[in-house]
């Protein structure tokens, strides 16, 4: 179970890295690519960050509900922000689905 947990971890990870990418990308490039780039990230992120707590709801320990539940809500909140941005592109968007990103990693690391 460990190494599925490690995939996961990994992936969860890579999404992170390609919301922030793409945010740079349309921020600074403005490149064509980069509403696909946040938008298929921030799904990838959601999927594999509610595999993560069902694999850690299988083990013995202990979770904290309401950090999940906020983790939750802003990664679901980046995800409608990345359909939006796709549908029409805007730096703004990008923008706020970038430091949204950038809070869920704070409450991750700080909570």
């Amino acid at each position: 179970m460990d190494i599925v947990y490690s995939a996961l971890v990994f992936l969860h990870l890579l999404g992170m890295a390609g919301i922030v990418s793409g945010w740079l990308m349309q921020l600074i490039a403005g490149h064509a690519k980069a509403p696909k780039v946040l938008l298929h990230s921030s799904l990838l992120q959601l999927a594999t960050g509610l595999l993560l707590v069902g694999v850690a709801e299988m083990g013995d320990g202990d979770l904290n509900h309401m950090k999940i539940g906020v983790k939750l809500v802003v990664a679901f909140a980046v995800a409608v922000l990345g359909v939006v941005n796709l549908r029409k592109p805007s730096t703004g968007l990008a923008t706020a689905a970038g430091v949204l990103t950038l809070v869920n990693v704070a409450v991750a690391v700080f909570w």
